[in-house]
């Protein structure tokens, strides 16, 4: 495929995607929401912290990029309100509502917002989906959108259990150990939208 039919057929899918029936959209959240328990599911554990290394982030900042901020933002919120409610899919297969209330419960609100944010940069700013700007924008929505929030339930979570964690703790538990990881996938997302999104 040459380079001009590999540029139309690009434009094409993300216009048939943007031009889809609500039904369907529907249906792509809920595939991206399952996309996200799946990858949640690889994980490696660390025996210092309750919060593993997970995949799921990298589904997490595809579902903005693919779907945009309202059904990509909705694909997380799918995501979390099904595996409160019956479906264990959280990392190691378990879920309810004490997933939430636990230590990486904040994690999980921050895939909402951190999705929502990046579909709002890809949806307005045709010219942000090249490979540098994305990036910076997956970085900033994975650095500050999913660990402010993240850091604040383990925060939480630790005072509540009785054994308040002081920042240097927090971070060894809650952040530094995930750095290299998420640099890879932030990179890895930046080149979904490099490859797959049109750029006018």
């Amino acid at each position: 495929m040459d380079m001009d039919n590999y540029y139309s057929t690009r434009k094409n899918v993300f216009e048939r995607i943007e031009d889809a029936s609500t039904a369907t959209k529907l249906l792509m959240s809920l595939m991206m929401a399952c996309f996200t328990g799946i990858m949640a599911q690889i994980i490696i554990p660390l025996p210092w912290t309750p919060v593993p290394i997970t995949a799921q982030t990298f589904a997490v900042l595809c579902s903005g990029l693919l779907l945009g901020k309202k059904y990509g933002c909705l694909s997380q919120i799918l995501y979390v309100v099904l595996g409160i409610a019956f479906i264990p899919w959280f990392g190691g297969m378990t879920g309810g509502i004490e997933v939430l209330l636990g230590s990486t419960g904040g994690f999980l609100i921050g895939f909402i917002i951190a999705s929502y944010f990046i579909g709002a940069i890809r949806d307005k700013y045709a010219d942000a989906r090249n490979f540098t700007k994305m990036a910076l924008v997956i970085g900033v929505a994975n650095f500050a959108l999913i660990y402010i929030p993240g850091l604040a339930g383990l925060a939480l979570w630790s005072s509540y259990a009785g054994a308040p964690l002081g920042i240097i703790d927090l971070l060894l538990m809650g952040l530094v150990p995930f750095i290299a990881g998420d640099i890879v996938k932030i990179l890895g997302a930046a080149s979904v939208s490099k490859a797959f999104l049109p750029k006018d």
